[in-house]
């Protein structure tokens, strides 16, 4: 048997994955938590195979939650939630979550993945798998003053007013904004403003 804890704050969700999953013959729920905390907390006391995790939870995080399970060893984590952003993507694999699936995942997708997590096999949904290889590839990372001149044109700040404010030529700011576009694969500042803030390299 495969002994499984659910964790998420939304009952109604909660209550669907449990019946979701105990409704196969070799998966037992072995408890619920509706927080991080709790998660963190019952992990430990129910060493499951498999701890099912939402991401966004009140009192520890989805991401904190699953470094700590992970680090005691006891527990695989999957995570399941509606979030897809690179940095959400990235935190929960630096945690150390052994996949990430999303919450439209079809229910026999979601029972394979619970296996293969069990048996300690990385899944990942193909969507997220391409968002991932982008973030850690490395090939978008920009240095520190191209994302001071993304922050500026976020603020809407023209690319003169940019070099007057970073004290260089209008000919740098211009240099590192196609550089920005290039390692964000856009073509405008509209674009590269959008994608930053999605994948987490900028926040509102």
């Amino acid at each position: 048997m495969i002994r499984v804890l659910v964790v998420d704050d939304h009952p109604v969700v909660r209550s669907g994955l449990v019946g979701l999953l105990g409704s196969e013959a070799d998966v037992d729920v072995v408890g619920e938590a509706d927080d991080g905390a709790a998660g963190v907390a019952l992990a430990a006391d129910l060493r499951p195979d498999v701890v099912l995790m939402d991401l966004r939870m009140p009192v520890l995080d989805g991401a904190s939650a699953t470094a700590q399970i992970v680090s005691a060893g006891t527990s695989r984590v999957l995570v399941l939630t509606t979030y897809d952003t690179d940095a959400d993507i990235l935190r929960a694999v630096e945690a150390g979550a052994t996949g990430y699936l999303l919450k439209d995942t079809p229910r026999d997708e979601l029972v394979r993945a619970v296996r293969a997590a069990a048996r300690g096999e990385t899944v990942l949904a193909a969507p997220l798998a391409a968002k991932l290889m982008r973030q850690v590839r490395g090939g978008e990372q920009l240095t520190p003053r191209e994302l001071e001149v993304l922050r500026l044109v976020a603020k809407g700040l023209s690319n003169g007013e940019i070099a007057s404010e970073l004290f260089i030529g209008e000919a740098t700011v211009k240099t590192h904004l196609l550089h920005v576009f290039d390692k964000l694969g856009v073509s405008d500042r509209t674009a590269a403003v959008t994608t930053a803030m999605q994948r987490g390299i900028l926040t509102a």
